[in-house]
């Protein structure tokens, strides 16, 4: 070892007074004499192929998927050739759940619900209840109850902390319709806002220079409320849903559930499951529990599963009972209905579900299936094949500028040459009319001049056959009056 060093040192000391081009080989010469020949690495396949072999599978991609179960069952087959090897000794990778924990607890959620629902039925009122905060601010005393319409699409994003746990939640509160006389594309700028956020989320995402975290701005969950008519959906609440089903999560709502009584409630519910199925309306399915959960929490959840679709009662009136604890309540002349009591709304359990049960997956069900919807959709307008590589794609968009250019300057070319040539045969035409006028009127005057000289004629003869000198009479031409005239103007003339 101390003489592959000696030899190592030398060789650099050497090394300035090696020829420039004789320098590489020794360098190399060295290196490969002292360093030990390790084994070749086997080659590593590029991300494509990964790709492609998924494609392959069964001919789908979870971009695809329109359904919780059908992404899940594609990803499971994505793994159904691999070997389970179980290893005795400790490793290491068993504390990646720790590692993925800590991460998440570093940098933090985020989540974007929106409220989406005629006007009047408590959409910001429900905001402010769902997460126990004033989002829109604490008003004063004597206007806590009120809170004023909304007109447009507001989005507000607040940071919540809750056991060093950072979420970056923002709300998007959408304004009432139903009031206008004609509602056919009331939900346009809602299905706007949507593709908007997916598209800025693509835009980020495709960038060559890109953030290291893109912000996800993506719409997560989208509660509808519904008017508690007791009836069952209306036709604008099927078609503001189905326009909204294949873009985000959605979960429909009843609002005021305190207008109903609860036989009204019961069959209100019944009606628009009922609806629901018969319109072919996709809403979000809450998960199965997963395996390992207990008996008492799989009870659990299918207990609050079961009081779908939801009644809740929203209220921004805090009251402080005796025992010191404030509760959100709305007060009645019969009595007091409590917002966070199951007995009296799902309130609860719509909280329970999505907040401390389904977060999540909420956003995965947004990332996997909604957006890469969206994404396959938008990457199919583009010209050509979607699996060609950004440079690729510019490349040919680019080609493909460059030929269009060229037709449209020789389409114009050709116009300017069209009008060209017919201003030219509309100038030669004129020019023809005119000269054939100019000959017309010579004509006529060379008519005309023999017509005069041979009326002088007449009368020339006529005066040599009365006997009158035409020589002495003063009657001459035009063109000797005018000779003899200027003749006789002497005085003026010096010579």
């Amino acid at each position: 070892m101390i003489e592959n060093c000696e030899s190592l040192c030398f060789a650099i000391v050497k090394w300035p007074k090696m020829k420039r081009s004789n320098r590489k080989q020794a360098k190399w010469h060295k290196v490969n004499s002292i360093l030990p020949q390790l084994p070749t690495p086997p080659p590593i396949s590029p991300r494509f192929f990964v790709s492609e072999d998924i494609n392959n599978m069964n001919g789908t991609f979870p971009c695809h998927m329109s359904n919780r179960s059908a992404y899940r069952s594609n990803a499971a087959m994505d793994m159904s050739h691999a070997s389970t090897k179980t290893i005795t000794d400790y490793v290491g990778f068993a504390n990646f759940p720790n590692q993925v924990f800590r991460r998440s607890i570093k940098n933090g959620f985020e989540f974007t619900l929106m409220v989406v629902g005629e006007t009047g039925l408590g959409k910001s009122t429900f905001i402010n209840t769902l997460f126990l905060t004033e989002v829109y601010g604490t008003p004063p005393e004597d206007q806590r109850v009120y809170i004023p319409s909304t007109v447009q699409v507001e989005s507000k994003t607040v940071r919540l902390v809750e056991n060093d746990v950072k979420l970056n939640l923002t709300f998007v509160d959408t304004p009432g319709f139903g009031d206008a006389v004609d509602n056919s594309k009331c939900w346009d700028p809602i299905i706007k806002f949507v593709d908007d956020r997916f598209t800025e989320y693509l835009t980020e995402e495709t960038k060559i220079e890109r953030k290291q975290t893109i912000p996800d701005r993506r719409v997560h969950l989208c509660l509808y409320f519904i008017a508690p008519t007791g009836h069952g959906l209306k036709e604008l609440d099927v078609q503001f849903m189905k326009h909204l089903h294949d873009r985000v999560n959605i979960i429909p709502v009843i609002a005021k559930a305190d207008t109903l009584t609860t036989v009204e409630l019961m069959r209100f519910k019944r009606n628009i499951s009922a609806d629901i199925e018969k319109q072919g309306i996709k809403i979000y399915k809450f998960p199965e529990p997963e395996e390992g959960v207990s008996d008492a929490e799989v009870s659990k959840n299918h207990q609050l599963c079961s009081r779908y679709p939801f009644a809740v009662v929203g209220s921004n009136n805090v009251i402080e009972t005796e025992e010191g604890k404030k509760m959100r309540v709305r007060e009645y002349p019969w009595g007091v209905v409590e917002v966070e009591n199951m007995a009296h709304n799902d309130f609860i359990g719509l909280r329970d579900l999505i907040i401390r049960k389904n977060l999540v997956d909420l956003i995965e069900m947004t990332k996997n299936v909604h957006y890469e919807n969206f994404r396959f959709c938008h990457m199919n307008t583009l010209k050509g094949s979607s699996d060609r590589d950004p440079f690729t794609q510019m490349e040919q968009e680019q080609r493909q500028w460059e030929r269009d250019f060229d037709l449209r300057c020789k389409d114009k070319e050709r116009v300017f040459d069209e009008k060209v040539a017919n201003r030219e045969r509309k100038l030669a035409d004129r020019s023809d009319q005119l000269e054939a006028v100019d000959k017309e009127n010579r004509a006529k005057i060379d008519e005309k001049r023999r017509t005069l000289d041979q009326l002088m004629n007449e009368v020339t003869d006529l005066r040599r056959a009365h006997g009158i000198d035409t020589s002495s009479n003063g009657r001459g031409s035009p063109l000797e009056k005018t000779k003899k005239k200027s003749g006789t103007l002497g005085i003026f003339n010096r010579s």
